[in-house]
């Protein structure tokens, strides 16, 4: 894909050309080859931990770039197998959910310790591995949420992963427990000499206010991400914000949450995706933990949207995109082309940092 096909992929230039006049980009520290030198580098990961974020960073058609590009693939327990594969029963098997990420040039594949683990000694070496220790299940009745762990740490440093990634539902009555068993198990990790990757979602019904959600509001979604590199992730998963004013809107009535400044919302983001997903990123420390948003669920334009999501991601400054349901809900050769069309831009030198 060349510039030209991306603006009309996306219907304009409108994303291409914005400007940001909220945070400037001089303030973050900004994807680039040398990032794990300058930022990773400079903390107190381990040797061992560098080595597994530079096999991370050093892999795929991103390798070297200072981006990511990863396949997650753990709806079989989050959104149920059947309800997950049945787009393309292929992925009940997980080789083919690994040969996916590798035809389609990922930097790593994220699943589950089954799914990595009944293939670990044929590709562990091939592509690194993101083993994810903790899931929602919905076979409980009736269903609740609760991210909880499905393995230990070691387990996956044995199957020779390059990192863990976990969940942490924060604003839901359990997450003070998960923040804690998380903590915990990024510690033993680091201590191992992999690397973490955080998913901070929000989960609370009271973040629904009169007909709005707010789970995707920047300012909230911001603050979990603060949280989530507080524990000290090195890279944090947040689906791409839509709108803002969470803590206004839980705040309206007799209520009282959070702390707010109004500067949040006028001088530090604005209404516009970019600057909405800009504030994400300063909220991962100034960029200091990379940002990588979520592809979101499969429909009928995934190419559009997928891309569109790359271009605000990079725009904002962020480090890049980890895509699921839009590529495995597909026919290989279709999620193949997909993800290789996210990767594009990120390797298109036209797109810049707004």
């Amino acid at each position: 894909m060349n510039i030209d096909q991306l603006v009309e992929l996306l219907g304009g230039d409108d994303l291409v050309h914005y400007q940001s006049q909220s945070v400037s980009k001089d303030l973050l520290h900004l994807p680039s080859p040398s990032f794990i030198d300058d930022v990773y580098g400079i903390s107190d990961r381990n040797p061992q931990v560098l080595r597994s974020l530079g096999n991370l960073f050093g892999h795929g058609r991103l390798g070297g770039t200072g981006y990511l590009s990863i396949l997650p693939v753990d709806q079989g327990i989050e959104h149920s197998a059947g309800a997950s594969f049945a787009a393309n029963p292929l992925y009940f098997d997980p080789e083919n959910i690994v040969k996916l990420a590798i035809e389609g040039g990922c930097n790593a594949v994220a699943s589950t310790f089954g799914v990595l683990g009944a293939v670990s000694r044929k590709y562990s070496h091939k592509i690194p591995f993101v083993v994810k220790v903790n899931h929602n299940e919905l076979l409980t009745y009736p269903n609740k949420a609760d991210q909880i762990l499905y393995g230990k740490v070691r387990e996956a440093w044995n199957m020779g992963a390059a990192a863990i990634g976990a969940t942490i539902y924060f604003g839901s009555p359990e997450s003070g427990r998960q923040i804690v068993e998380i903590s915990r198990a990024f510690e033993e990790a680091h201590s191992l000499g992999m690397a973490t990757i955080l998913w901070c979602y929000l989960r609370n019904d009271a973040f629904k206010v009169d007909k709005t959600d707010y789970h995707l509001s920047a300012d909230l979604t911001g603050q979990a991400n603060h949280l989530g590199v507080t524990i000290e992730a090195d890279i944090i998963k947040q689906k791409l914000p839509e709108l803002n004013g969470g803590y206004k809107a839980l705040n309206l009535g007799n209520s009282s949450y959070g702390k707010l400044d109004d500067r949040m919302y006028s001088e530090l983001s604005s209404g516009h995706p970019i600057d909405l997903c800009r504030y994400q990123v300063l909220n991962c420390y100034s960029g200091r933990a990379g940002l990588i948003n979520s592809g979101g669920a499969s429909g009928f334009n995934d190419m559009e949207d997928a891309v569109r999501t790359a271009v605000i991601n990079k725009r904002a400054g962020g480090t890049g995109l980890i895509s699921g349901r839009k590529a495995f809900q597909k026919s290989m050769h279709d999620g193949v082309a997909l993800l290789q069309a996210i990767q594009d831009v990120y390797l298109m030198q036209e797109v810049t940092v707004s």
